[in-house]
This record gives structure tokens, sequence and C-alpha cells, in this order.
């Protein structure tokens, strides 16, 4: 990792060991986004506190006017609430590690914005049917990738690296490890049909490009799996080529995640609990599953609310001569 253009030598140092705590338990895409927030608080004390070198020197009264330049003056901030949260992650560690000890309470919790939790988004059972009609027109192979990747309700990244060993039997019945980007490598059983769709996709792979470590490849470097942009464009073209339209009429556009999204939901629908969910999914936790569950209950509230206004119009109807009665109720 690169701390060099951390421009205090103390606090670079700090930072140093603070990262070195981080890495035994947190993943390097957040370790990333730390180093990403301690260089925009280095880069603004070079200019504004020129005179501090440490971390030890850092106060309330500063951080509040750095709290202030973010949120008015900062340049590439994509996340403020994000950015504050590694920023105070890492001076914490320094506090505890150095005996900063004012460090560990320098934030205020009112220093962080509310976080808006985004709307999650599904695709409709007709939306699906549309779309794997048209997915019927791709090449073989990526046809294989997108119904695997329904069936698994994997994130993208994980269903383009599988590998060709992936596949396992347990007791007789067909299981599946998947090695995640985001958290670790997990196993979940599969149905005889996937397990059969996966086989003929790790045939085809072999008898294209021989020996791969992934089932899906770059056709160009066949020693690296399948590239995202490929598949989005590819599948794109398919899209403009139908004019595919959703439930509102607009163009599809590729949301890979949305599949998952789909899973999550049958799952809740299957009345599966929560923890048999998370495992399915690959979450660690439980704490995501009633996103999904929420996700369900809006989908059937949309879908019967013409049928439950027409059950209310003839409930009306059939109370029409009860007059005052039907008021007072």
């Amino acid at each position: 990792m690169n701390f060099t253009t951390i421009i205090q030598t103390d606090l670079r140092e700090e930072t140093k060991k603070a990262v070195y705590e981080h890495l035994h338990h947190e993943a390097i895409t957040t370790i990333s986004k730390e180093m990403t927030a301690i260089r925009r608080l280095s880069k603004y004390l070079k200019e504004k506190y020129p005179d501090i070198h440490s971390a030890e020197e850092l106060d309330r009264e500063l951080l509040e006017e750095y709290l202030t330049y973010l949120a008015t003056e900062a340049e590439s901030v994509n996340n403020y609430r994000m950015d504050l949260t590694r920023l105070r992650g890492i001076l914490e560690t320094i506090g505890k590690l150095y005996g900063y000890s004012h460090l560990e309470s320098l934030f205020l919790t009112s220093d962080l914005p509310k976080q808006v939790q985004p709307k999650l988004k599904s695709y409709s059972d007709s939306e699906l049917i549309r779309f794997n009609a048209a997915l019927a027109e791709l090449d073989e192979q990526i046809e294989r990738l997108m119904v695997i990747h329904q069936m698994l309700g994997t994130r993208i990244s994980d269903t383009l690296t599988l590998q060709r060993d992936c596949l396992y039997r347990q007791n007789g019945h067909p299981m599946i490890q998947i090695r995640q980007m985001k958290t670790n490598t997990f196993v979940k059983p599969i149905s005889a049909e996937l397990e059969l769709l996966i086989e003929k996709a790790i045939d085809y792979t072999e008898k294209m490009y021989g020996d791969t470590i992934y089932i899906f490849v770059d056709e160009k470097n066949t020693r690296k799996p399948l590239q995202y942009n490929t598949v989005q464009n590819r599948v794109m073209d398919i899209i403009q080529k139908k004019d595919l339209r959703d439930d509102n009429g607009e163009l599809f556009g590729f949301g890979t995640h949305m599949f998952r999204h789909v899973y999550g939901i049958r799952l809740t629908e299957m009345h599966l609990d929560d923890w048999t969910i998370a495992k399915l999914l690959g979450h660690t936790s439980v704490k995501n599953v009633k996103f999904y569950r929420k996700m369900s209950l809006q989908i059937i509230a949309d879908e019967t609310r013409e049928i439950r206004a027409e059950m209310s119009r003839m409930i009306r109807a059939n109370l029409a001569g009860w007059g005052k009665e039907y008021e007072q109720i």
C-alpha cells in the first residue's frame, strides 16, 4: 500500500500502524476507502494547518472546520457519510495505539448524516419472462451464465468467478462452493438441474479453452474470468435490438443485482427462516433479510391493489341499503 501521499510524516507513520491493525479484520476495499479519507484530511491540513504533523494535534474545533469544508468545498467526495465513517475508524485506532485518548471521542453521532436506505428494485414475473425469452438469442455460454446467475442468486462478481472445481457431492446431494469477492467462500445445496447446467458450462469451456481456472473466461485472456462489461454489452445489444420494455414501458436496463433480489424475495415467499435465507444468499448475518421480506410484501400489495379495491366496491354495494348504519361502522 502506498502511504507517500500522506504528507505529514508523523501522521503517515501513525496511519501505517492503524492500517496494519485493520488488515487483520477488514477487507482491502475498506482499507482503501480509509486511506482515501486520511489522504483527504492530510491535504487539508497541509493547506490550512501546515504546523500540524500528528493526529495527536487534532481537536474538536479543527474537526468541525474540516466537516464544514467537506460539506461545502471539497471535491470528489462521493459518499460523505462513508468518508467520515472511514476517517473516524482510522483516527480512533490511532488513538488506541498511541494513547491519544481524545481521538476516540473526537466525532459526535450527529456528525454523520443519517443513512438513506436505497429502495431495492426487483423484476416482476412478466418482466423476467420477456427478459429471459430475449436472452435465448445470446451465444450458448452467455445464456448459461445468465440462467446460472438467476438460479444461484449470487452477486454477478461471484457468478463470473465460479471455478471449474466448484461442484461436489455431499451425501449424494449436489453442492456448490462459491468464492465470494466481497466476503468469504461459502457452500450451499443446488438442484440436479442446476448441477447439470453448470457441468455443461464447464464442458464447453474445457473444449473451447482447455485447462482454465474459471468456468466463464475472458476470450482474450483465458486465465481471467469473463468481464462484466462484456456480458453487459451483449445483453444491452439484445435489449436495444428487441426494444425490450419493463412493465412501465421504459427500456430495460441491465441490473444484474435485481436477479439476486428476485431470488431473495422468492426465498421469503417460501416461508424460510431468516438464517436459512441468509445462508442461501451467502450473507454472514440476517440483518439484510428484512429488506427482502419488505420487498415481498410490497409486491403483494402492488399486485393485489386492483383486486382489493374491487372487493371493497363489492362489499360497499352489498351494504348500500344500510344507510346511516354503514356510515356508523
